[in-house]
């Protein structure tokens, strides 16, 4: 398989659980839903340290190349667009050999390969996601349609609501605001990346 890159940054985890983690953040092009929302560029292989890696090993040495913390404490945010419609078993299995922890945020519409160490699914598009346990489950919020209570009943140990940015930032962090208050086993997730400008 040739795994294609966005980019490739050792950075701070902006969001969710593991906000103001160390990460290396592995943008892997192209996604699988067309969302009116979406913020991210995942298009092309133009980013930073992105590009065309042609086995698994040879894009674990590049995320080895980015982390720039101690060996033991290695961790991979991979992001996208979509990431299960490239990281497979051979990718994991190749992290894992160089000592990373795999951090994985999907849209929850593909199977994910085993191993991978912290899941965090953020449903889009309507979509009920297939993978329906994980660490974190992370609502963009609002989305027109969709009832975050239905998510509820998923096997995930975290909930969040997560303000959709752009020009009506201030009012959708208004509302997700008085839903978490409202339902207390929800909590806010803000994009702690896009107020202090880490990427």
């Amino acid at each position: 398989m040739i795994y294609r890159v966005k980019e490739m940054v050792y950075t701070l985890q902006g969001e969710g659980a593991n906000a103001g983690t160390a990460v290396v953040l592995c943008r892997f092009e192209g996604c699988n839903l067309d969302c009116s929302f979406c913020d991210t560029d995942f298009a092309g292989v133009n980013g930073p340290s992105g590009g065309e890696f042609s086995t698994a090993a040879s894009l674990a040495e590049a995320a080895c190349r980015c982390w720039r913390g101690g060996v033991p404490s290695r961790r991979i945010l991979c992001t996208g667009g979509e990431p299960l419609l490239q990281l497979d078993s051979e990718l994991v299995d190749a992290l894992h050999d160089r000592g990373f922890e795999i951090l994985l945020e999907t849209n929850g519409t593909l199977a994910a390969p085993d191993g991978i160490d912290w899941i965090c699914v953020s449903p889009k598009a309507g979509e009920y996601p297939v993978i329906r346990q994980g660490n974190e489950l992370k609502l963009v919020y609002p989305q027109e349609g969709i009832d975050p209570e239905k998510y509820l009943a998923l096997d995930f140990r975290h909930f969040f609501l997560q303000p959709i940015s752009g020009m009506n930032l201030e009012n959708n962090v208004r509302l997700a605001i008085e839903y978490c208050l409202e339902h207390p086993r929800w909590r806010l997730s803000l994009q702690m990346h896009k107020y202090t400008g880490i990427p």
